[in-house]
């Protein structure tokens, strides 16, 4: 699908809040299938890592490969067969498994040379179907096939263009642009297919546009760029030039599982009734996003044990709609 020439942004509405402590412990990461069901990776010892959940918040139970073993998961990412990828920076391995949880292999082994991984994090698949992974450790980006035959490697620990201290969420664009969190560099940097820098936002701070240790990310189908601002605790928008749209904090209330769990205790209902309600609706940590193409951006609320729903509200433009850009970027032109 091309990018659109310009956006009329109508809105982003929080819809609901999906999940609970239980269910989805310690989340980390999510992605939505063609089956239209939320797949969402935690890091929940002793069981499968993926766990399967309706937009209506019904839970379908963990997606488990024998023989798969995770010891910390960070990123998951579906082809277009639904088939799962999930990265583990402790094994240093991407695993996959089919849909139904049917361990299909992994690769990846630790090391510095090309083709090697050291702490691997955010995965993402580009249009070809091959996978981006951040070599976290390794201060660079890698991109391979499916089944770990390395195709591209670049990047290398500093804070010039193109270079990386720790990278995180990767994430691809409808073009085949690859979008980079530099997590220690408080930066997100964009590149073309090659490796080609083209440009870079953010900065450390708390002030729009600016990031505390920025986590995951991800591009919609409009060419709309989101970037889980982990330290400050919020998720912020951005356009495809990298200019700040602008920002969520959360907006949670109980989840449809959660209503249940709180109805059948007695003392959760007490806590409830006495407590402060407004720190409980904000993102606390929130490390990572997947927006899908319906729209619906779904937030990782790691430090609450849930996923956060919005949807994005908006008409494609094209360019005989839209003004020109001025010549003067004000409102003053005298």
């Amino acid at each position: 699908m091309a990018m659109p020439y310009a956006l009329l942004r109508a809105g982003f509405p929080y819809v609901k809040t999906l999940g609970m402590r239980r269910v989805t412990d310690a989340p980390v990461d999510a992605a939505v299938g063609t089956d239209d069901n939320v797949y969402v990776l935690c890091r929940f010892p002793g069981s499968s890592p993926v766990r399967k959940l309706t937009w209506d918040d019904d839970y379908l139970g963990p997606v488990g490969a024998p023989g798969a073993a995770f010891q910390w998961p960070v990123s998951i990412a579906l082809d277009a067969n639904d088939d799962i990828y999930v990265s583990d920076e402790a094994t240093h391995r991407i695993t996959a498994m089919t849909g139904g949880g049917e361990l299909i292999g992994s690769w990846g082994e630790r090391g510095e040379r090309e083709g090697q991984l050291n702490g691997p994090s955010g995965i993402d698949f580009d249009p070809e179907g091959n996978l981006w992974v951040s070599d976290t450790l390794n201060h660079r980006v890698q991109r391979f096939t499916k089944d770990g035959e390395l195709l591209a490697v670049w990047g290398g620990f500093g804070s010039a263009e193109g270079q990386f201290d720790m990278p995180w969420g990767v994430a691809v664009d409808p073009a085949g642009d690859v979008y980079v969190v530099d997590w220690r560099n408080d930066r997100v940097q964009k590149f073309d297919q090659e490796g080609g820098f083209i440009h870079q936002f953010g900065g450390s701070g708390d002030g729009n546009g600016r990031f505390n240790r920025p986590a995951g990310i991800d591009v919609d189908d409009d060419g709309d760029v989101y970037v889980a601002d982990l330290g400050n605790h919020r998720v912020q928008m951005f356009d495809r030039d990298g200019r700040y749209l602008q920002k969520f904090t959360g907006d949670g209330t109980l989840s449809k599982s959660a209503r249940q769990y709180v109805l059948a205790n007695a003392k959760a209902l007490r806590l409830r009734y006495m407590a402060n309600l407004e720190p409980e609706k904000l993102f606390l940590g929130p490390t990572s996003l997947t927006v899908d193409g319906q729209g619906r951006m779904v937030v990782i609320d790691g430090g609450h044990s849930r996923v956060q729903v919005y949807r994005k509200d908006a008409i494609r433009l094209e360019e005989s709609q839209v003004a020109p850009p001025p010549r003067v970027p004000t409102l003053d032109t005298t």
